[in-house]
């Protein structure tokens, strides 16, 4: 909507409660789409006429994925909602677990963009399945029924991946390990080594390829977190996350394409050293676009 003249919702002629109750919803519904979930829900507060016209299925509808229903018919549980606009702060503010537990889908609550965390199951870790190198447990915090606990490894390499269609098109995601680190832990203040291929699909696919350089943890020695090694672009720094885990952002790509694929790679098979206590939940995909 041009917010030029009027001052957007904000414009006193353009939301005159009077000249709302003369349309009918469906012109209301399609002028309110073209907004934000933000705007509607602070247009929904000036008059009950236009809140009617703010919480009605029509306009929420269009902020939700055009394949929602197929992602929640997916859910490990029910879906319960009575409206479209509970449904899309039910998928903001509590992602569901899709796909026999194996992916997590929620909404960004700005713009309804689509956001993934694939679990560590999903995940190829080389020696993985090997007990005397990595187990299988239960993590209280984890919204998946098991988690990735190194026990020692010199050679680490974890790849993941999903098709683009399944992502929000013409967005830019960024891609993270999600992780924690045992008090017990060994070895992790290395410079793990990410790779973000982003492969557009069909004949002419010519891969986008992000090269960064992260540490899980600053290096005990002193290390720079900065500047750059073999020229890979050295990554930000990590961050603790609302729910108590760890994050690192292994790089970003541009999901232009449908028929596309992204994957993605950390991995530290250079210096060799023995790492233990490290834990992974998965990679988290998720828009960065305002």
């Amino acid at each position: 909507m041009n917010s030029e003249g009027n001052g957007g919702l904000g414009g006193t002629s353009a939301m005159n409660p009077t000249n709302f109750a003369n349309l009918s919803e469906g012109c209301v519904s399609y002028i309110l789409s073209f907004t934000s979930p933000r705007e509607v829900g602070r247009a929904s507060s000036i008059s009950s006429e236009f809140k009617r016209f703010a919480n009605s299925d029509s306009v929420w509808e269009r902020f939700l994925p055009s394949d929602y229903l197929d992602i929640i018919s997916r859910s490990v549980s029910p879906v319960v909602y009575s409206s479209k606009k509970e449904l899309y702060l039910r998928l903001c503010d509590s992602p569901i677990l899709i796909d026999d537990g194996r992916m997590s889908f929620s909404l960004n609550k700005q713009n309804g963009k689509k956001c993934f965390v694939l679990a560590a199951r999903t995940l190829w870790i080389v020696w993985g399945d090997t007990l005397v190198f990595w187990r299988w447990r239960s993590f209280p915090s984890s919204r998946f029924k098991k988690v990735a606990e190194l026990l020692a490894v010199c050679w680490l390499h974890i790849q993941g991946g999903m098709e683009t269609r399944m992502l929000t098109l013409e967005t830019t995601y960024a891609a993270y390990l999600v992780y924690n680190i045992l008090e017990t832990s060994h070895g992790l203040d290395f410079k793990g080594k990410t790779n973000v291929i982003y492969h557009s699909g069909g004949d002419d696919d010519v891969p986008t390829t992000l090269h960064t350089t992260v540490y899980l943890q600053p290096p005990k020695t002193g290390g720079s977190l900065h500047g750059s090694e073999d020229g890979d672009v050295m990554g930000g720094s990590p961050q603790r996350r609302a729910d108590g885990w760890m994050e690192i952002e292994l790089g970003r790509f541009y999901n232009g394409d449908i028929d596309g694929s992204v994957d993605i790679w950390f991995c530290e098979t250079r210096e060799l050293g023995w790492k233990s206590g490290l834990i992974v939940e998965g990679f988290d995909i998720r828009p960065i676009d305002p």
